[in-house]
């Protein structure tokens, strides 16, 4: 497993190749078993595809095109107690993009920028207490970027600064 978190990189160019439906249920099912705050689990999942993704892709603009799935991770306010769903969304966000490495597709984490909310929540008819949050486009890699440690020494303070 230490493998498969120390090689994952972000793709942002994918192949037309679609992704098998059974995939997108153990990465979602990975998703639902990150660690949540209180185990609220404050989150919701949206697969996005076909014409829908497009629209999504042309309203959040910051995410790379040509994956043929994504998922938007969302926050629940209503089950999240002081707005606790931003760690357990990235909790599961992080799965997702761990979960899509292992089965040697490729995703990236973009986010739902604050001017992307309300026109996302639109589009996709979520309830007023669902925040779009982050959003993984899934495919397979149209080429796969080189891992290097990224291992920091510096960066690394035991018991004060």
């Amino acid at each position: 497993m230490i493998s498969i978190i120390n090689t994952r990189r972000s793709v942002r160019k994918f192949t037309s190749d679609t992704v098998p439906e059974g995939d997108i249920r153990e990465i979602l099912e990975a998703a639902m078993n990150a660690p949540s705050a209180m185990n609220e689990q404050a989150w919701q999942f949206i697969v996005l595809s076909g014409a829908v993704l497009d629209q999504f892709l042309a309203i959040n603009r910051n995410t790379p095109k040509g994956a043929p799935i994504g998922i938007l991770v969302c926050g629940d306010r209503r089950t999240s107690r002081d707005d606790y769903y931003v760690q357990d969304c990235s909790a599961a966000t992080q799965n997702i993009l761990l979960a899509v490495h292992a089965k040697g597709l490729g995703s990236v984490w973009t986010t739902v920028f604050p001017d992307a909310r309300k026109p996302v929540a639109q589009l996709l008819q979520l309830p007023d207490h669902v925040v779009p949050f982050s959003f993984t486009p899934i495919g397979l890699p149209a080429t796969v970027p080189n891992a290097k440690s990224r291992y920091d020494g510096g960066k690394i303070h035991y018991n004060k600064w």
